[in-house]
């Protein structure tokens, strides 16, 4: 199953649970996007067609960003003329949750939401207060304890030779 979108003047091939990048999109609040210009659909292998009923497709926004810098260079030669511009793109990463058309709808399978990450320090803090006893038996020994870190020595820099002087 995909469908064959346009949108920023571009046309995208899609299915369900495809990530796309297309041109920033003014989105609500909501985070769900509706490409209303549906070109064609397919609901299996080798068949195709232009949507006669009224079909849509429904992404939702994944991230906003911008694309890596382009750098644009006006050269002419012989007439001491250049100029060099910078541009980045501006872009909407939609992820694809359902196509539908004719009463079918193909929906994307849910993706888990990633938990955030717990700072490391507040981590090692409580693994710290855990093993008491044993960072100070470690301390007794000479090794370093987790509180302390390890100082590399720095390498050292070869002395420079001076110059000799010139004799007359």
């Amino acid at each position: 199953m995909y469908a064959v979108i346009r949108a920023g003047g571009k046309q995208y091939r899609v299915a369900p649970g495809d990530v796309i990048r297309v041109e920033k999109l003014a989105t609500g609040t909501d985070g769900h996007v509706d490409f209303a210009e549906v070109l064609a659909v397919s609901g299996g292998e080798g068949k195709i067609g232009k949507p006669e009923s009224e079909a849509r497709v429904v992404g939702e926004v994944v991230e906003e960003g911008r694309s890596p810098k382009i750098l644009v260079f006006h050269y002419k030669r012989k007439k001491q003329y250049k100029k060099l511009r910078g541009h980045r793109q501006a872009y909407t990463a939609v992820r694809i949750t359902e196509i539908a058309f004719d009463g079918q709808s193909f929906k994307a399978p849910e993706v888990p939401k990633k938990e955030p990450k717990v700072k490391k320090a507040a981590a090692a803090d409580e693994h710290e207060h855990e093993s008491d006893s044993d960072s100070d038996v470690k301390s007794v020994k000479g090794h370093a304890t987790k509180g302390q870190a390890k100082k590399k020595a720095a390498p050292k820099k070869a002395a420079k030779k001076s110059a000799a002087k010139k004799k007359k």
